[in-house]
């Protein structure tokens, strides 16, 4: 069965044709059971008649024409008691109540009764139940006109239909009940209702039942072919269960692995990686962008003086402070090398020359107004000279994609340009910000910087003329003001103003102006 529902399920068309196959030998099949229910019930209905018939003719033999010719030179008539009277024959009201008792002698499913309320004395009354009371009870009120009184009824296995007629009086009727001496009433008149004659047919449920033989049968091959059918929709499910479970787990596995993939890419490059916008395949566009790069001030100095632990714990925490503002201001971070950070705006995504350049340099400077609150902290936990962090961007046409090997590549860029912002961060002050011209022409209107003397570059062929970011702190958040850290080679200070008593305060800001007036003087401090 599984092998015949597959077959159709790879085969349309002939699921189809079945199916249309079923439909269309449905009304055959009630065509053939009605045909054959006809046949029955008329072959049934011959039958009875027939056997009626017989011996209805074989009463008339026997109590009339038998009785006649029995008695040849003797009078005929007709008597209640004709059994009594030599060559009598039984009036209309005997012969019904005979005839009720040869009909319904072979007990068949068809009875014939007459029956009334009013019999000759000589005979026994009559049992009526309800039916045969009421019917009577209504000829006698509406008249022997009105339709026929028919009753339903039975049981869950079979049926029965109870028909009731009038027996109304004749002229030769109401003469001789009139006239004779046993009749309980004797002022009948012509069409009064004397009784009622009944015929009852009963027809067993079961014994039609397998009249509808094509109609079962069709009802047999259908219920297989379904219970076939749920069994495959049943294996299907559990199948597919299956298959819903692995994919499940599949999908779940592939979520992690692609939420561990992109800790090593930039959000950027991860969604157009994941979504299909590019190809993981080598190439690479020529492009403008803007390019940053920073890296930590004597970070060595620094190493040397951590434990490895405490020297990886600061950088992460580093990274991922630098990483959040980049993510915030759109920077495709490139990577991380040793302690550099190189980042790029303009690919994959831009919005436009202009506006990537001024998101570089937002970015820049909140990362070094992020770089004195982390100082601040990294100093209330022990570290002695905490990061300092030299940035430097440029502007320029640099070449983008992937780089490397049909088996590993890299997104990253090359180019002149991206070599000149880590020049410029190398001539940057700890916790300073230099870009280029072309960077600067971008934003000037957004930023103080000052230009610096032309320089020369190693690798690159032109003057190079650096813009220091000024202010970088003048519009920063107002709980940094209250931290101030500067170090150089003969000064070193650090100083968190809401961190200060109110004693401390006035013993640092008298220090504070001796170290004023020694630094005008250029004498050395005393304290």
């Amino acid at each position: 069965m599984g092998s015949l529902f597959r077959y159709f399920m790879a085969r349309p068309i002939w699921f189809a044709a079945a199916v249309a196959m079923a439909l269309v030998l449905l009304p055959v099949a009630v065509w053939l059971d009605l045909r054959h229910l006809s046949d029955t019930a008329l072959n049934t209905q011959a039958t009875s008649l027939n056997s009626m018939i017989t011996d209805i003719r074989t009463y008339y033999a026997r109590n009339v024409v038998g009785r006649v010719l029995a008695n040849p030179g003797g009078q005929t008539i007709a008597a209640h008691n004709y059994m009594d009277i030599p060559g009598a024959i039984p009036i209309p009201a005997t012969l019904s109540l005979e005839l009720g008792d040869v009909v319904g002698h072979r007990g068949d499913n068809v009875r014939y009764r007459f029956v009334s309320d009013l019999v000759f004395a000589a005979r026994e009354p009559h049992p009526l139940d309800e039916f045969e009371r009421q019917a009577l009870q209504t000829f006698r009120t509406e008249g022997a006109d009105r339709p026929l009184i028919t009753a339903i009824d039975g049981t869950m296995l079979d049926r029965r239909i109870r028909l009731a007629a009038p027996v109304v009086m004749g002229e030769a009727c109401v003469a001789c009940h009139n006239s004779h001496p046993e009749s309980p009433k004797r002022d009948w008149s012509v069409g009064d209702v004397r009784g009622i004659q009944e015929i009852e047919v009963q027809q067993p449920i079961a014994a039609n039942l397998f009249s509808f033989k094509y109609l079962l049968s069709y009802f047999v091959g259908a219920g297989i072919f379904g219970v076939g059918f749920a069994a495959m929709q049943w294996r299907q499910a559990r199948t597919f269960g299956r298959m819903n479970a692995d994919l499940e787990e599949a999908n779940s596995f592939l979520a992690s692995v692609s939420m561990k993939i992109s800790k090593y890419l930039s959000p950027q490059v991860y969604r157009s990686i994941f979504s299909g916008e590019r190809d993981v395949v080598i190439s690479t566009e020529r492009k403008k962008l803007t390019i940053f790069f920073s890296d930590i001030k004597d970070f060595t100095v620094t190493s040397e003086r951590l434990q490895p632990e405490e020297l990886t714990q600061l950088l992460n925490e580093y990274f991922t402070e630098m990483s959040k503002i980049a993510h915030e201001y759109g920077a495709t971070v490139d990577k991380f090398i040793g302690d550099a950070i190189l980042a790029f705006f303009g690919d994959p995504e831009t919005r436009g020359t202009r506006e990537d350049a001024r998101a570089c340099l937002a970015m820049a400077i909140a990362m070094q107004r992020r770089m004195v609150e982390l100082n601040a902290e990294w100093r209330r936990r022990g570290i002695e000279k905490p990061f300092q962090a030299r940035m430097g961007i440029n502007t320029g046409f640099c070449n983008v994609g992937n780089f490397g090997s049909v088996d590993r590549m890299d997104y990253t860029i090359i180019g002149a340009e991206a070599n000149l912002a880590a020049r410029l961060e190398q001539i940057a002050e700890p916790g300073g910000i230099v870009m280029s011209y072309e960077t600067f022409a971008l934003v000037e209107d957004e930023v103080r910087a000052r230009a610096l003397a032309p320089i020369s570059l190693k690798g690159i062929s032109r003057e190079v003329i650096p813009y220091v970011v000024e202010g970088i702190h003048d519009e920063a958040p107002e709980a940094m003001p209250s931290v101030i850290n500067e170090f150089t080679d003969g000064a070193r200070i650090f100083l968190d103003v809401e961190r200060l008593t109110e004693e401390e305060r006035a013993r640092i800001e008298e220090v504070l102006t001796r170290a004023v007036t020694a630094l005008r003087r250029h004498q050395p401090v005393v304290s």
